[in-house]
C-alpha cells in the first residue's frame, strides 16, 4: 500500500511507520515537528527510518500545504494520527486544539475526498467517553458530554468523519485509543514523568490520591489494531483499541518501581480538571472486525519502556 501517515514523527506514528515499512508498504510522513515537547525526540524517531520514507514538514492546519501533498502523491490509505495531545494543556491553550484537531482534520478529510483516497483511518481517544460510568466503554455509549477541550476536539473529528461518510460515501474508520504507552513515548506522559522522577529520587504527582484506573495499552498492540483497521475499510466505523483490562494506577506505579528497582516518593494530589477516574475498553467490535487481540501486560510493557528509557536518556 501507499500510505500517508500524519503525525509520523510522533510516538504512535513512528511505530506505525516502522510496522508499515516492515510489511513492504511505501510511506509518506507529514509532521510539523512542533515544539510541544522537545523535537529532538521526534528527530530521533524519524532517524530510524528516514532513509525509507518521504517526510514532509508541514502543519496540517495549512490548507494549501495539505492540498499540495495530495496533488503530488497518490495514496491507497491515510492514517491520520496528527493531533495536539494532552488534556491539561488543552485547558490553557484551546486555540492550538482548534487548529490541529479540527481544522487539520477537515483538511485531511477534504483532500482525501477530492483525490479519491479509498480509506482514511482517524485516531480518536477514550477521552470522548467523558464521565461515562458504565463499564466497560462500548462504541454504542453516548459521548456527547466531553469534559476537556481535547476530548471535545477529538469528538468533533469523529462527527466530521460521520458527515464525510454520509455525504460522500467515504470509508473512514475511527479508532479510540486507551492510554497508550511504550518505548519512544512522549515525555509529558505519566510513564515518562514517573520514570524520570523515580530514578532521580524526586516525588511523583499522583492525582485523585491514587484512586484511578486506566486501560493501559502497549503501543505494539495499538499498532496491530491500526494495521488491522487499515485493511478493513467498511464505510463509517468506530472501534475501541484498548487492553481490555483496567489497571489501578498504584499497580502501574508499582510496576515502574519494580522495573527500576527503586521506590517512588508519592505526592498525592486531588483530581485534575478534565480528568476521569476510570477507563475500560470493550474491544469486542475490533476483535470481530479484524482480529484485534492485545498481547502485552503492564509488567512486560513497563519493563520494555524502562529499558528503552535508560538506553535513550543514558
Amino acid at each position: 500500500m501507499r500510505v500517508l501517515v500524519t503525525g509520523g514523527a510522533g510516538f504512535i506514528g513512528s511505530h506505525v511507520i516502522t510496522a508499515l515499512l516492515a510489511r513492504g508498504d511505501s510511506v509518506v510522513c507529514v509532521d510539523s515537528m512542533n515544539d510541544y515537547y522537545d523535537p529532538t525526540l521526534k528527530r530521533a524517531r524519524l532517524a530510524a527510518f528516514s532513509h525509507a520514507i518521504e517526510h514532509i514538514e508541514i502543519d496540517i492546519a495549512d490548507r494549501e500545504a495539505v492540498e499540495q501533498v495530495f496533488k503530488t502523491h497518490t495514496f491507497d490509505a491515510v492514517c491520520h494520527l496528527a493531533a495536539q495531545a494532552g488534556v491539561r494543556y488543552s485547558i490553557e491553550n484551546p486555540f492550538v486544539y482548534a487548529d490541529a484537531n479540527y481544522v487539520g482534520t477537515v483538511n485531511i478529510f477534504e483532500y482525501a475526498k477530492r483525490h479519491n483516497v479509498p480509506h482514511v483511518v482517524f485516531a480518536s481517544t477514550s477521552s470522548v467517553y467523558g464521565k461515562n460510568e458504565t463499564m466497560p466503554f462500548t462504541e454504542e455509549d453516548r459521548v456527547d458530554t466531553p469534559i476537556s477541550i481535547y476530548a471535545a476536539s477529538k469528538r468533533a473529528g469523529e462527527l466530521l468523519a460521520h458527515s464525510y461518510n454520509h455525504l460522500f460515501n467515504m470509508n473512514i474508520t475511527v479508532l479510540r485509543f486507551f492510554t497508550v504507552y511504550g518505548p519512544w513515548g512522549r515525555p509529558d506522559m505519566s510513564l515518562a514523568l514517573f520514570t524520570k522522577a523515580i530514578i532521580a529520587g524526586e516525588p511523583i504527582k499522583v492525582f485523585n490520591n491514587g484512586d484511578m484506573e486506566r486501560d493501559f495499552t502497549y503501543v505494539s498492540d495499538i499498532v496491530s489494531g491500526i494495521l488491522g483497521a487499515l485493511g478493513t475499510p467498511n464505510g463509517f466505523q468506530i472501534y475501541n483499541l484498548g487492553n481490555g483490562k483496567p489497571v489501578p494506577l498504584m499497580d502501574f506505579i508499582h510496576a515502574i518501581e519494580n522495573s527500576i528497582g527503586k521506590k517512588a516518593v508519592l505526592d498525592l494530589q486531588p483530581m485534575q480538571p478534565g480528568d476521569v477516574a476510570r477507563t475500560w475498553a470493550d474491544t469486542t467490535k475490533a476483535h470481530n472486525a479484524f482480529g484485534y487481540a492485545p498481547q502485552t501486560n503492564v509488567t512486560e510493557g513497563v519493563d520494555a519502556y524502562v529499558a528503552w528509557y535508560r538506553s535513550y536518556y543514558a
